[in-house]
């Protein structure tokens, strides 16, 4: 594979790439207002013919409708036992006294009454003199009804007020107005009817149930006062809570006691350990340290011991005075226990014995001091003892009481609710009693007329609402019917469609031959045919020209590092401007001093000889069908000289300059062009030129209903598809596309494109 070959297959591949990401951007292509507005102009005709049928529609049925009236009152729905603000300051209006000021007014319910057959067959009956083809449901259909509001507070919110607005349509005014006159008096006085009929009924109900509610409250209140009796207990709940109560400070109490016990046992227990004695041997000792004559018989035996102990040291034991000192002093302790039992008394058995009781009764000041706290003591303990012992049986007895209350208290609670709820039952009973009473005496709800029934006005046909309603309508309609047309037309009509279609770039656009532009530039051309004007003038009108190398300059945008030497251009159709394309692009080309052959491989119906009034005696079909040297092919392409004129600019700067191209005819018809446009004959031929010319430019035969396209493009580098606006349609588009998917489609040109803006141009000083 040549050098040639590899550069076609990787651009190829390129533009396979650029392809799938213009098929990523169209997906996300969506409608903007310049789309829907260009839509509207392009149809017009369908727009303006649809508003304008809509608009005289709507003005015909105005004219032949028949006329129908309004008549309105307003009636105002107030309760007459409500009470009224008083004059007198602290004290009620005696009428007042059992009103209720809470008393609303519903008027859902009042809107109800008044659309109910009952009432409205009323009204009926009495117009049947006056109406006699009048009907219910005619005048349910012509009546309605609908609460009144107004400004709030503050002048910004609406509020609904106790008004109500009724309304009657019919053909005739006065018959609108007299049937509401009617309606009123009918309704007036049903409501005095049904009301007090409805308390009535209410009264007798109630009166009914009153003995029966009086003796089930009397048979509560019985078992109530049975129960009590039988338990001694008024209120279980609240007597539980007191004993609960009782209870608590006992046990409060009896910590507080315990306290105070364990603090004077430590104060007892301290004192006894100071004096070493019993409570008893304490008193004991305290009452003979007291006795004058216990304390001198102690210093008497004190003496007697102190004498025996002086003789013992000079005397024995057996020594007559010893003795008698002996003696002596057994009978001084005979005295001194006689002296204890006769000051102790009872207590003398708890004393010590008989040798250590002259250590007793020889207690200081401060023993006595301490003997004295620890009887207190002892007395204190002992009061607290007892007073601990009286709390613990009144707790024990509280604790007992308390376990039988919860059966007494759901026998209460059974009870007592029972009472309550009968006599609310009584009490709502008589309220309601003397309620329907008072507002019998009053006559329930009054209706006042705030606007009396006023001879019908006319409603409709109303014309300026009926014109603007058909223009609206009218303008939706023509916008429907201009997108439902458009979207039956499957043909291509701007530039932007053709490029948000199809995943290929968009060239350029060829503008649609203008008579005021060509007359202009003093060019001749036939107006049914625009593709034919292709004469060397023609391409000289300026949107054309420039057009053309915009186009030819996005051309050369697309090519990579190596140029594209062959293009094919072609179209799905014919008659869609590519042979003028593919001169327009040759003479672009020119301008820019490139050597550029075009090349008419159109073998059924060539058109690039008339074009320039040149030979068809030879062309491509006598080079693919015989061998011809070398030198013979490239002296067939016929030269084409043209003076192109660059009238519009500066002469002085810019004098005029010449242009030629080659062109390469079709050249006799063949009975079989698609033998004869064999893929390697037709190479060989291209590749003879190659070196001769910087672009060859091929004018192919359309795509559709032939195959000749095919093999022409699979020896160029590049191939152009071109469509004309409103001729070309998507499905024809789609399938050249699709029939070329194999061939290096570079992309589209729009052809037949209305210009939206004059083209640039040089001014002259």
């Amino acid at each position: 594979m040549n050098e040639n070959s590899l550069y076609k297959v990787s651009t190829h591949s390129n533009q396979l790439a650029k392809q799938d990401a213009l098929i990523a951007q169209s997906l996300e292509k969506e409608w903007g207002y310049g789309q829907l507005l260009s839509i509207l102009i392009r149809r017009k005709f369908w727009f303006m013919g649809t508003f304008v049928g809509t608009l005289a529609g709507a003005i015909f049925l105005t004219l032949i409708t028949q006329p129908v009236y309004q008549s309105s009152m307003q009636i105002l729905v107030e309760s007459n036992y409500q009470s009224k603000p008083s004059n007198q300051t602290g004290s009620e209006a005696p009428e007042d006294r059992f009103a209720d000021s809470n008393v609303q007014v519903d008027l859902t319910t009042q809107l109800q009454v008044l659309t109910g057959s009952e009432a409205l067959l009323r009204v009926v009956e009495r117009l049947k003199p006056d109406y006699p083809d009048l009907t219910l449901k005619e005048l349910r259909l012509s009546l309605s009804f609908s609460p009144v509001y107004g400004p709030d507070h503050t002048g910004k919110g609406r509020v609904a007020t106790k008004v109500l607005a009724a309304e009657y349509i019919s053909s005739s005014p006065e018959k609108a107005e007299h049937i509401l006159r009617t309606i009123l008096s009918v309704y007036q006085l049903y409501n005095l009817e049904q009301q007090k009929l409805r308390l009535s009924k209410g009264l007798a109900f109630i009166d009914e149930q009153l003995p029966e509610v009086r003796r089930s409250v009397l048979e509560a209140e019985a078992a109530l006062k049975v129960f009590r009796s039988g338990s001694s207990v008024i209120d279980p709940e609240t007597q539980a809570q007191a004993a609960a109560a009782a209870l608590e400070r006992i046990k409060t109490e009896r910590q507080a006691l315990d306290a105070q016990y364990r603090e004077a046992y430590a104060s007892y227990t301290s004192v006894q350990h100071q004096i070493q004695l019993s409570p008893s041997q304490a008193r004991t000792s305290a009452r003979l340290s007291e006795s004058s004559r216990y304390q001198a018989l102690l210093n008497q035996i004190q003496q007697t011991e102190l004498q025996l102990a002086q003789k013992r040291q000079t005397l024995t034991r057996d020594h007559p005075d010893i003795v008698n000192l002996l003696n002596e002093r057994q009978d001084q302790l005979t005295l001194l226990q006689q002296e204890v039992r006769r000051v102790v008394g009872a207590e003398a058995g708890s004393l010590p014995n008989s040798t250590d009781q002259l250590n007793v009764g020889q207690l200081g000041k401060n023993d006595l001091t301490l003997v004295s706290q620890l009887t207190e003591l002892q007395k204190t303990l002992g009061s607290l003892k007892a007073r601990d012992l009286s709390l613990a049986q009144t707790e024990a007895k509280l604790t007992a009481e308390l376990k039988k209350y919860p059966e007494l208290m759901a026998q209460f609670n059974r009870l007592q609710p029972e009472v309550s709820t009968r006599r609310q039952t009584l009490q709502k009973l008589l309220e309601a009693r003397q309620e329907l009473g008072l507002e019998i005496a009053r006559g329930g709800f009054d209706w006042q007329v705030v606007e009396a029934p006023q001879l019908g006005v006319q409603i409709s046909p109303n014309v300026k609402r009926n014109l603007l309603l058909g223009a609206v309508v009218g303008l939706f309609l023509g916008a429907i019917a201009a997108f439902v047309r458009d979207a039956m037309d499957d043909k291509f009509h701007t530039s932007d469609d053709l490029s948000h279609q199809f995943p290929l770039p968009l060239l350029g656009a060829i503008p649609e031959l203008s008579v005021t532009d060509l007359k202009e530039s003093l060019v001749l051309f036939s107006s049914t045919h625009h593709s034919s004007l292709t004469t060397p003038e023609l391409f000289q009108w300026q949107p054309l020209r420039e057009a053309l190398d915009l186009i030819y300059t996005n051309i050369q945008l697309l090519q990579n590092n190596h140029p594209y030497k062959t293009l094919m251009i072609t179209s799905a159709g014919p008659g869609e401007g590519k042979s003028t394309l593919a001169l327009g692009l040759a003479i672009s080309a020119a301008r820019l001093d490139q050597r550029v052959l075009v090349i008419d491989a159109d073998l059924r119906k060539p058109s690039l000889h008339h074009m320039f009034n040149l030979n068809n005696h030879k062309g491509l079909s006598t080079l693919l069908m015989g061998d011809i040297s070398l030198a013979e092919l490239q002296s067939t392409p016929q030269w084409v000289y043209m003076r192109w004129d660059e009238s519009d600019l500066d002469q002085e700067t810019l004098p005029p300059s010449d242009l030629s191209i080659d062109v390469l005819t079709a050249g006799p018809l063949s009975a079989d062009p698609v033998k004869l446009l064999s893929l390697e004959r037709l190479r060989e031929v291209v590749k003879a030129f190659e070196d001769s010319y910087d672009l060859i430019l091929i004018d192919s035969p359309p795509v559709l209903g032939v195959v000749d396209s095919i093999p022409i493009g699979l020896g160029c580098d590049g191939v152009v598809m071109v469509g004309r606006m409103k001729q070309v349609t998507r499905v024809d588009l789609s399938k050249a596309i699709s029939a070329h998917e194999k061939l290096n489609v570079i992309g589209l040109v729009a052809n037949g494109v209305n210009q939206t803006h004059k083209s640039y141009s040089y001014l002259k000083a």
